[in-house]
């Protein structure tokens, strides 16, 4: 080493509380700091690759790119090197030090309020490299950047609160990472179970390990092999390296292709969406590779947008090696790519559903939102999309219980024509809107819709296999007739000359507020509701507008009226015979911002209470005033 002091740096804060949780760590799942520095050399072996394709000035541009790692049983050492990008020592004071981008407080904090297990988190926020110090009392950093005029350093720490940094004496390009093994560490120092690490957590890596010059793992990446030859435990094994992700992965796609564009891919659907930003990946997108050579770590161009909770990775010869990366979104084929692509994962997720149906539910519960999200974004793609879209109805309101559109086609009644939906806040409130009336009468299916997406949706999703979709609030339902019931006998609507006085009341408090009041053919068993006039913003574009908080007013609408609910035939008498006007107002303004909170559009639902409150204390008076009287 050169004739140079080390110079001595304090860790930040956080490593600290970090590193004493691993160097006092008592898990016995110690096995994964090799993971960790595998990962590292991997990733510093890609971005020496993808830098040798544009700039010929590297240093040992023909060295071989691999990992070795070799032990010395004597000496209690144990030594992880890579022939990658390297790092210089102010690199070392950035990556090893001060760990700025770390996200240490973020690790720290899950593990000490979530009381997840150390192994499950430690390489999900970037401080993999520290898990060395579960196994030992001092690890040693040498590394020469890949930049031919720049000097090798070292880093170097116990544990504690300090390391140190200074030049070093390395000739070739890359980094040596050598851990001082503690007492209880020695069953790392044998091949044997070495080898039984790497085929476990990295046999996948796309480089070669060399095990005391012997290569560890598999020489061809999973996704360059043919699918009959891979098991379900490969597919698993691998998906669990790509993403740290400890569960089975709910779907995987090994797609192969030559033409019209050579493909060799590999996509998974992952059980829950959660992993997609808890796990080892920092972004969405998939790594794209050109003839086994890293170009993109998370290209977001291979998927459309709605498809970005989907993991893996995809190999083409077609694409040029000699590209930048900022070119390669504009790369045509891209396009081509994407189209094949979507179309198979489409073509699995359908099949999902028809053989796997418990499967299909739990991706529906996870991933469904980004389902609907393509509908309402994808133009030319949401057709192939509707299919899977699954709904809760008024015949299949339980958690979960779901319906497709072609499942709802398929036992619509011949004499219905259109396809019958509703927005709401939840399913409960959607139950009892007023809205469902009419269809409840007749026992027609409507599709239940309580999600912020499904506003956007179905401004966008307007028919399906030629039927038109139809939101229950339009007054101008085109419903078969009513089945007779002889047996139940009709209440006596309110008479004209009571409810035109009624009428009038309503227009006289509400005003400007409604388009029009008038009595309803539809309603049976509600008071009231609100309908869109023709021509009017539908009721989709008035929740978006809301839900995207823009600049927005209670829309005018027509208030109608049921003649034969009891509520409105009291309130007919009463405003008939001009009695007790103050509260005819207070239930004419409760019954219109009711129907607006059932609409899911009152602007301000809160300025409510003053008048439901006033009501219940009107009723207990009057009920208290005839107790007494009774007395």
């Amino acid at each position: 080493m050169p004739d140079q002091i080390q110079q001595s740096y304090e860790f930040r804060a956080e490593i600290q509380q970090l590193l004493h949780i691993l160097v006092h760590s008592l898990y016995t799942d110690r096995e994964i700091f090799l993971r960790e520095l595998i990962s590292n050399a991997s990733d510093a072996l890609s971005r020496v690759q993808f830098e040798m394709l544009t700039n010929q000035d590297v240093l040992d541009i023909d060295a071989e790119l691999a990992v070795h790692i070799a032990f010395d049983p004597d000496a209690k050492t144990l030594t992880v090197s890579d022939s990658g990008i390297g790092m210089t020592q102010a690199e070392m004071i950035e990556n090893l030090g001060t760990i700025a981008h770390s996200g240490a407080a973020a690790f720290l904090k899950q593990l000490t309020q979530e009381k997840r297990p150390l192994t499950e988190v430690i390489g999900r926020f970037g401080v993999g490299f520290y898990a060395a110090f579960m196994v030992a009392d001092r690890i040693q950093v040498i590394s020469r950047s890949y930049r031919p005029d720049a000097e090798a350093a070292q880093w170097s720490s116990t544990g504690d609160n300090q390391y140190t940094v200074g030049l070093a004496a390395r000739r070739s390009r890359g980094t040596d990472v050598i851990l001082h093994l503690k007492e209880d560490a020695v069953e790392f120092l044998t091949a044997w179970r070495l080898e039984q690490i790497i085929k476990k957590h990295s046999d996948f890596v796309a480089f070669p390990i060399y095990l005391q010059d012997k290569v560890a793992n598999q020489r061809t990446p999973l996704w360059r092999r043919a699918p009959r030859e891979v098991s379900a435990e490969e597919y698993d094994t691998f998906y669990q390296q790509l993403t740290l992700d400890f569960e089975k992965p709910l779907l995987h796609l090994h797609y192969v292709a030559d033409a019209p564009v050579d493909i060799h891919a590999v996509l998974f659907v992952p059980r829950t969406r959660e992993k997609g930003m808890l796990g080892l990946r920092k972004d969405f997108g998939l790594k794209l590779y050109s003839s086994h050579v890293l170009i993109q770590e998370y290209n977001k161009d291979l998927l459309p947008n709605h498809f970005r909770f989907v993991e893996g990775v995809l190999d083409s010869e077609d694409i040029p090696l000699n590209v930048s990366r900022e070119t390669v979104q504009n790369n045509r084929l891209l396009a081509q790519i994407q189209k094949a692509l979507t179309g198979r994962l489409v073509k699995e997720l359908a099949s999902l559903a028809t053989e796997k149906p418990d499967d299909y539910r739990i991706f529906w519960q996870e991933f469904g939102g980004f389902i609907k999200e393509g509908v309402a974004t994808d133009l030319v793609g949401k057709d192939s999309l509707l299919p899977l879209l699954r709904f809760h109805s008024t015949q299949a309101a339980a958690a979960d219980a779901w319906v497709s559109l072609p499942a709802y086609v398929e036992r619509m009644p011949s004499e219905q024509k259109e396809i019958y939906y509703i927005l709401g806040e939840d399913l409960t409130s959607v139950q009892r809107s007023p809205h469902l009336d009419p269809l409840k009468q007749r026992n027609i299916e409507v599709l239940t819709l309580v999600e912020t997406v499904d506003s956007f949706m179905m401004v966008a999703l307007r028919e399906f296999d030629g039927k038109p979709l139809k939101n229950v609030d339009s007054a101008d339902l085109d419903l078969p007739p009513l089945p007779e019931k002889a047996d139940e006998p009709a209440r006596e609507p309110v008479a004209d000359a009571n409810f035109n006085r009624l009428v009038s009341r309503f227009v006289e408090i509400l005003g400007d507020r409604v388009q029009e009041v008038r009595a309803s053919k539809a309603l049976s068993t509600s008071p009231c509701r609100l309908v869109s006039p023709e021509g009017a913003m539908n009721q989709e574009m008035q929740r978006v507008y809301k839900l995207l908080d823009q600049p927005f007013d209670a829309p005018k609408k027509v208030l109608e009226l049921n003649r034969s609910h009891p509520l409105v035939q009291d309130l007919a008498f009463l405003a008939a015979a001009d009695r007790q006007p103050d509260l005819v107002r207070l239930e004419i303004e409760q019954l219109y911002e009711s129907a607006l909170l059932q609409e899911g559009i009152h602007p301000n639902p809160a300025a409510m209470v003053a008048g439901i409150q006033e009501l219940l204390a009107r009723a207990a008076h009057a009920t208290r005033r005839a107790e007494t009287d009774a007395d």
